[in-house]
């Protein structure tokens, strides 16, 4: 019944309860394990006016690929570490690591409608003995709870059921039974309570009042029944001031007064709002219902054998890395896999937003939920089960439940004395006018009951979960990952844009433009130098010189004593000879003429490196351009539409941190290590809001310092993991778009509080004047709920 996760003291992420493996119980560290005390390393970074004005030349290459801690102005290895405490509001605590040696289990729950009843499962389970922690994710219905040793789970799914919830296995026979049934029965099956009970009030209605009177009063016992023995549930778990309790307190208080008729009108419209909201909680997590089907149950994986190839069915958890799979056109990618094949189209338009298939290429990565286009294709796993594209986006908004926003925080601190309080008021209202002033009793006990069910706090706790469960599920069809409302919000009140260069505002892919030979010696013969030195080495720059050299198809001569020059750039020995690549300023041998060239080609965009030997004159002078984002300028511009200002930080030199920031219309920083990057964002944060976007892991230091991070790259893992936000898709254009649903998302929670609010304050006035009754109090409650969530939903057609 129940998946135990991990009996260590680190978890793993918690992945989609259908797809899970329980047998795995292992765990990486990630950068979410560990914090690691940044480097100390230092630069002299170029501040120009925010238009770029040219300054004197100072160090500075390319940051290193997405993933690589190291970064020095010359391509050089440095450790960089990164910390995770977030300078701006602060958030809900993660759901903790499971104690040592305690258990994590986990299971689905049925029938919650809205957070409350999330608060209120949390609240019973809480209780049982042996819980050290408990917690609901109401976007993908999942309890999950951490044991102490030797404790069976059992007490835990009791506690769930006595609360007046359902576990998913407990329900799974009922489930297939529904499914054989015509869809008439099903209905009659889902809604008979309410049916039953409309039914009784209006035989009720049409028969005389000798006999309507207590037909009524059959009707309202009916209704109450259910309602009353959850309420007295929800009280024995820990919530006693709960919907249901007022319910029944008006109910009784209403039969009691002889108002047979509106008791039951009461229950029938609770009821009716009940599966309105059930309603809407289901549309509301709709688009993580999609993303959790995206990946098939079941796969073909291909066996040899000493016959040949033989095909067999077997259940997706069962795939492996370094199984060969088969799909057919039409089928989904059951894990993250590599084309075997030549050539194949994939439509990852449900996660990247994109609708144009893309073509991968034999050894492309292709990720789980991607829909083969046209041909029968073979492709070799590479994910371990549990742990694919769509399960690390599941965990995301699992996580992203709990970075709830700090209005979100409110609500709830505010609802948990909001309908005490309420209570409290009512009471008075029944006790304090026929005592003191000699009032009707039945009176005010009719005008207290309907101040009791204006206590319902329904609708104001569910205004902002909405609205942010809405927000995060467009987001994620359009190819856009926000952790939690926490980022929505901060992302709504950024008035700032910082930009790595790298990666982000360019393609990351720099090729070899220029090889300028300046001791005579053949171009070819300079670049396998070159290429020679930089073998092995991860940066985008060298992979650039060894990709030119292996096009040319130079033999590479073996080098020795290679190492990194911190700040300077690399050298290493070839034929016994010590070789080096320096960026510009640290070659102490150029004379006026090179620096003349060195210029020149900077000012073109371009990065320059120096090829030469230890004190003797410059041997070449390397080019390299990586091209500009094709959608970056339009970016921008939409950016520039939305009152945001733009900055690029770079490690580059200057001069080519000028041209790029120039062809795009954005103020620029350039030769900044990452403590440089996390300085002048600290710098801008005193006065504005702050986003950084990077394109990896060597970007982190500067996305925690920013008021949220958001990263480049395609839903890889660290993207996912280092930055509050992610652009799957890999498009600048996103950022536009995230910036205006994450503005409309916070003013749609503005109009939900005030309608939730609003509606109450004019019925409690107008109940407390005897102007309206019991019933328009529920249909107000009821009506309020609907309201904000159909506001909410507004949300889903956000583009």
């Amino acid at each position: 019944m129940s998946k135990s996760c991990c009996s260590h003291s680190h978890a793993a992420p918690i992945k989609a309860v259908s797809k899970a493996d329980a047998s795995r119980s292992g765990h990486s560290h990630t950068s979410h394990c560990c914090d690691n005390a940044a480097a100390s390393c230092s630069a002299n970074p170029t501040h120009p006016d925010d238009q770029g004005q040219s300054v004197a030349d100072s160090p500075g290459d390319e940051e290193p690929p997405r993933g690589d801690c190291a970064i020095d102005t010359a391509h050089d290895h440095h450790e960089q570490g990164h910390d995770h405490d977030h300078a701006a509001a602060a958030t809900e605590p993660p759901l903790a690591a499971p104690e040592q040696n305690h258990r994590r289990h986990s299971w689905q729950v049925l029938g919650m409608d809205c957070p409350s009843c999330a608060r209120k499962i949390e609240t019973a389970v809480n209780r049982v003995e042996g819980v050290t922690q408990a917690r609901v994710l109401f976007a993908t219905e999942k309890l999950v709870v951490d044991l102490a040793p030797g404790l069976s789970p059992d007490p835990v799914t009791a506690a769930v059921l006595a609360a007046g919830f359902q576990l998913k296995g407990n329900t799974q026979a009922t489930e297939r039974d529904d499914k054989r049934l015509n869809p008439l029965m099903t209905l009659l099956g889902k809604y008979w309570q309410p049916l039953s009970l409309a039914a009784l009030m209006g035989v009720a209605a049409l028969l005389p009042s000798q006999i309507g009177q207590p037909l009524f009063t059959l009707a309202t016992l009916w209704g109450l029944w259910p309602v009353a023995r959850k309420a007295w549930a929800l009280t024995r778990s820990g919530s006693p001031f709960a919907i249901e309790t007022l319910m029944t307190v008006a109910a009784l208080g209403a039969l009691f007064l002889g108002e047979t008729a509106e008791a039951a009108m009461v229950l029938l419209l609770f009821m009716l709002g009940e599966h309105l909201e059930a309603y809407a909680a289901g549309r509301a997590r709709a688009g993580v219902t999609a993303l959790m089907a995206l990946v098939p149950d079941q796969a073909l994986r291909i066996r040899t054998t000493a016959e040949g190839d033989v095909r067999e069915e077997v259940a997706a958890e069962m795939l492996r890395p370094g199984d060969i799979i088969e799909i057919a056109p039409g089928a989904r990618l059951p894990a993250d896999a590599r084309l075997l094949d030549p050539l194949g189209a994939f439509d990852e338009s449900a996660l990247t937003g994109e609708s144009i298939p893309v073509e991968r290429r034999q050894g492309d990565k292709v990720p789980a939920g991607s829909l083969a286009a046209d041909r029968v294709l073979r492709l070799e796993v590479v994910s371990e089960p549990g742990n694919n594209a769509i399960d690390r986006i599941l965990h995301l908004i699992e996580e992203a439940e709990t970075q709830r926003a700090p209005i979100e925080r409110f609500i709830d601190r505010f609802s948990r004395w909001y309908t005490p309080a309420m209570m409290l008021v009512a009471l008075l209202v029944v006790l304090v006018p026929p005592l003191a002033f000699g009032q009707g009793w039945d009176e005010w006990i009719y005008r207290g009951l309907a101040l009791l069910l204006i206590g319902c706090p329904c609708a104001l706790v569910i205004s902002t979960p909405a609205a942010v469960t809405s927000a995060l599920a467009a987001a994620t069809r359009q190819g856009a990952l926000i952790k939690g409302g926490a980022a929505l919000e901060r992302l709504a009140h950024i008035d700032t844009l910082a930009f790595d260069k790298t990666g982000t505002l360019t393609l990351g892919k720099p090729q070899l433009t220029e090889l300028v030979s300046l001791d005579g010696r053949s171009e070819a013969e300079l670049l396998a130098l070159a290429a020679a030195i930089e073998q092995g080495s991860h940066h985008p720059l060298a992979r650039a010189v060894v990709t030119a050299a292996d096009e040319q198809g130079l033999a590479l001569a073996a080098a020795r004593d290679l190492r990194a020059l911190p700040g300077m750039g690399v050298e290493g020995r070839i034929d016994g000879n010590l070789w080096q690549l320096l960026a510009p300023s640290r070659a102490t041998t150029l004379d006026a003429a090179v620096q003349a060239q060195v210029a020149t080609l900077e000012q073109q965009g371009k990065t320059v490196v120096v090829l030469g030997q230890p004190g003797a004159a410059p041997a070449a002078l390397l080019a390299l351009r990586d091209q500009i984002r094709p959608e970056a300028a339009a970016a921008l511009q939409g950016l520039n539409e939305l009152g945001l200002k733009s900055i690029m930080l770079t490690g580059d030199n200057p001069r080519a941190a000028e041209a790029i920031a120039t062809e795009l219309g954005m103020g620029w920083r350039a030769g900044l290590l990452p403590e440089g990057k996390v300085e002048e964002i600290a710098k801008l944060a005193k006065q504005q809001k702050v986003a950084m976007i990077g394109d990896g892991i060597n970007d982190a230091p500067a996305m925690k310092r920013a008021s949220i991070g958001i990263a480049m790259g395609g839903g890889t893992d660290v993207a996912l993991e280092t930055a509050d936000a992610a652009l799957t898709h890999n498009q600048l254009g996103g950022l536009a778009a995230m910036i205006r649903l994450s503005r409309s998302a916070l003013a749609n929670i503005h109009q939900n509080i005030a309608l939730a609010l609003g509606l109450k304050a004019i019925f409690l006035v107008t109940s407390l004047l005897g102007i309206t009754g019991l019933w328009i109090a529920v249909l107000a409650d009821t009506g309020a709920t609907a309201l904000v969530t159909a506001n909410a939903l507004r949300l889903l057609r956000k583009r």
